[in-house]
């Protein structure tokens, strides 16, 4: 059996393309600073045969062997077509370096793909913000963010405004794998929820799937955010920065040896801080002073790469970021602080024209903790996830019509769960509370992407994932399949269905985007999520410069964990008998964008019609169906972007969203003690959960808010 689904995936490609060509390979990159071109295209012309470039620039066709001349181009959105001619007699290694049109003010323009490319992809419901438009784009304090742009896309959900929360297709805010140069960001959160962790000065890429996953990724349900972070220019030494009203930033970059080696250094840090204490210390002393609390966030991306051999590069990077809110008096010392380290090295290689492999090791550190020293008495509270991750991904093209991906990946997991300690300075009074755990989470997957004609593209493949957390083991088959069905040079059809598996839980402690939220790991009685979702959709483009998409999409989702009302979260030792399992499901009939990237005016507007629920808890909401606090019906986004001339820009963003539930008391009583007593204590009445709906509309500059239902009922 096994040997024969090996032959699925390449004999039978093989059979059915096999021919005398030959293979065209190499690597697209910026000619000004070396910077690999993901989903540049490559064209033999007048033969209709071709390819795009994957995520690491790199690229291969077959060519029918022969001696008369082929003319290949090689374009980009927003970089100077390049021509190139050889006679196919051979196998031919071209690294090409295409010329950004008039430099555009230095800037990369980066786009998975042109809009007609996007047409007649397979993939769907994806997104692609680049960097450009990220700082384009208007920002609450001049602070550009990418996750705030991902948010104005069809299908993403804002949660709350002003926050990065992202909840996409109905999904939690912990069902986003986010990941920074393949390791995961298990907090993206700067400024309780105000910012995100990404310096846009140092983001090359950012790519979200918000369905028709691909078979390489997994561990979460709902969307992959692929960020990935700038090379370095191996031409020239540059340096870029600004000054915000609440922020700095300083980028560097250059060759470490031209054209073979490069790095890149970029640093961001708020300084309220600073003006917080010269505040303090002006006043120090005064009577009914109180003071300022401190509070800063920084960041650290730095990332170097070696061009080893034709053959071989290796990539080294980091990022470090830290949120810091402490204050302290006379009587009491408080601390508060939160982050993300990570760390990745990737090595790319290529076996044969055909055959490419990227490797890689990645390190993620999330953690949190809380101190208060007390006169004569202490706290500290935290939590940890520690990841070490392995793994390997080949590309492999055995013919023009197929492109086969495959690998597998080990991470071990290392968690402290709510870890409380307590005590006085004698020692004499002490407490610790909390839970340690560990577990192994295993991959492997196999995907060929097929174009069966000219008109219809496939792509079906499998993950196999397994979680191990002693004694507890679960195994899990996470198929996936889409499928484009051109119908004409303007119209596409397309479908999609993909499973997904999570083995991590975030156990939130409330609905507000602080990072004191649990990591919890899969165990005996705490199964693994799994989801389903199912789209149909269209694309349909109007000249060569608007393509409007429309989707409809189903999702089903077993094993929700929730907390149940009056759960004891932190210090405790037997957290799972504060859980509550239970199933959901989200659809939209529809989710429709209307895209256009070139020519003086560009943007996009986006709409979704979307329901989300949550149920079958057995202890929440009496077991009944309900909406979580993320779903709202409608949500419209115009997003502008008015290029005057190479120096002008306008730009400018509308939001509409018919608001988002809430769990508000329906009445109260309250509890006298003995008669003439003044003192009573009033005990507010819950109905169902998040019975209660918020009207919001957000324009540019305007909110707008209040109840839509308001039930008041008193009792005594």
């Amino acid at each position: 059996m096994k040997h024969y689904f090996l032959s699925l995936f390449f004999v039978v490609p093989a059979l059915i393309d096999a021919q005398n060509s030959v293979t065209v390979n190499g690597v697209l990159k910026d000619a000004q600073n070396g910077e690999s071109l993901i989903g540049a295209t490559v064209e033999a012309v007048g033969l209709g045969k071709g390819n795009v470039s994957n995520e690491y620039g790199f690229y291969s066709f077959s060519l029918p062997a022969g001696e008369d001349s082929i003319t290949l181009r090689f374009s980009y959105i927003g970089y100077e077509t390049t021509l190139r001619r050889f006679k196919p007699s051979a196998n031919l290694k071209l690294n090409i370096s295409l010329q950004p049109v008039g430099s555009l003010l230095n800037e990369v323009v980066i786009k998975a793909n042109a809009l007609d490319e996007k047409r007649r992809s397979t993939e769907m419901s994806v997104a692609t913000i680049g960097t450009k438009e990220v700082k384009a784009l208007p920002a609450l304090f001049g602070e550009t963010d990418i996750i705030k742009i991902l948010q104005l896309k069809p299908g993403i959900a804002a949660g709350s405004e002003g926050t990065t929360g992202l909840f996409v297709r109905g999904g939690g805010g912990d069902q986003n794998l986010i990941v920074l140069d393949e390791a995961v960001v298990y907090n993206a959160n700067h400024l309780f929820g105000f910012f995100s962790t990404f310096n846009s000065d140092a983001v090359k890429d950012v790519k979200v799937y918000k369905g028709g996953f691909p078979a390489q990724y997994g561990g979460r349900l709902s969307s992959v955010i692929d960020v990935r972070m700038k090379e370095g220019n191996n031409q020239k030494f540059s340096g870029s920065g600004g000054l915000g009203l609440i922020s700095s930033r300083l980028t560097l970059e250059g060759p470490i040896q031209k054209d073979k080696s490069s790095f890149v250094v970029s640093g961001r840090r708020t300084y309220a801080d600073i003006i917080t204490r010269a505040i303090n210390k002006a006043n120090e002393g005064k009577e009914d002073y109180n003071p300022i609390p401190d509070y800063y966030f920084y960041d650290l991306n730095t990332k170097v790469n070696f061009t080893l051999s034709e053959k071989d590069r290796l990539f080294l990077s980091g990022y470090f970021g830290r949120d810091v809110f402490g204050f302290n008096n006379e009587t009491f010392d408080f601390r508060f602080d939160w982050g993300n380290t990570t760390g990745t090295a990737r090595w790319n290689h290529i076996f044969s024209p055909k055959l490419f492999a990227n490797t890689t090791f990645t390190f993620s550190d999330y953690r949190y903790r809380i101190e208060n020293i007390l006169q004569g008495f202490s706290f500290k509270l935290g939590s940890n996830i520690k990841d070490a991750n392995t793994k390997v991904d080949f590309y492999y093209q055995p013919t023009n019509r197929h492109t086969v991906r495959f690998g597998a990946n080990a991470t071990y997991h290392d968690f402290i769960v709510g870890r409380l300690k307590a005590g006085s300075d004698d020692g004499q009074v002490s407490f610790e509370a909390g839970q340690d755990f560990n577990g192994m989470e295993y991959g492997v997957y196999v995907n060929d992407e097929w174009a069966v004609t000219d008109r219809l593209k496939l792509s079906y493949g499998a993950r196999v994932s397994a979680w191990q957390n002693k004694p507890a083991f679960y195994a899990n088959l996470e198929p996936r399949a889409a499928a484009n069905f051109t119908v004409n040079d303007n119209l596409s059809l397309k479908a999609s269905y993909s499973r997904m598996s999570q083995y991590v839980h975030l156990l939130a402690s409330s609905g507000l985007s602080l990072p004191t939220d649990i990591w919890y790991p899969s165990t005996e009685t705490i199964k693994p999520e799994i989801s389903d979702q199912v789209a149909i959709g269209t694309s349909y483009l109007i000249g060569d410069k608007l393509l409007v998409t429309w989707e409809a999409w189903y999702k089903w989702l077993q094993n929700q964990v929730d907390f149940i009302d009056g759960a004891e979260i932190f210090g405790n030792d037997e957290l799972e008998k504060e859980l509550s399992i239970g199933r959901g499901y989200a659809f939209s009939p529809l989710e429709i964008e209307i895209e256009k990237k070139e020519g003086k005016l560009t943007g996009w507007i986006g709409y979704t019609l979307a329901w989300a629920k949550r149920g079958d808890f057995p202890e929440i909401n009496g077991g009944r169906y309900f909406s979580p606090r993320f779903d709202t019906r409608h949500n419209l986004s115009v997003v502008a972007l008015w290029n005057i001339n190479r120096r002008w820009q306008i730009t400018a963003t509308w939001v509409y969203t018919s608001g988002y539930v809430s769990w508000l008391p329906i009445g109260r009583y309250s509890i006298g003690g003995v008669p003439g007593e003044q003192f009573q204590t009033v005990v507010p009445v819950y109905g169902d959960r998040n019975s209660s709906a918020t009207r919001l509309i957000c324009g540019p500059t305007s909110v707008l808010s209040g109840n839509l239902e308001q039930n008041a009922l008193k009792t005594t």
